[in-house]
């Protein structure tokens, strides 16, 4: 099995775990690059590229009632992801701005 099989792998059991969480409970999604994930991330927050997201997240979360919270590097990127999801029907989506606020909401620490 190599790398990207794993990566796979691991994203789709991420997937299962976030889906089985209620409904009422904020999903937070960093729509930053791959990249910048692996530098800098919240553990346990799903990451989906914001040209990615609706169609990631409708097979993760297809109600579209559910409370969606996203961040990128300074809110730009995670701004186009909440007009998308807007579009395709969301409608508790918000953008948090970047990783530094999303922790500062949620009262974490780097």
């Amino acid at each position: 099995m190599n790398w990207k099989n794993i990566s796979r792998i691991s994203f789709l059991l991420a997937v299962m775990c976030f889906s089985l969480l209620s409904y009422a409970d904020t999903v937070w999604i960093d729509v930053r690059t791959s990249l910048e994930h692996k530098i800098d991330k919240i553990e346990d927050d799903i990451r989906i590229s914001h040209g990615e997201i609706v169609q990631e997240i409708h097979k993760i979360f297809p109600d579209k009632g559910t409370e969606i919270s996203l961040y990128c590097r300074s809110g730009v990127r995670a701004g186009k992801a909440m007009s998308a999801l807007n579009e395709a029907g969301y409608t508790h989506v918000s953008n948090v701005g970047g990783i530094d606020d999303a922790r500062k909401k949620r009262g974490l620490s780097k």
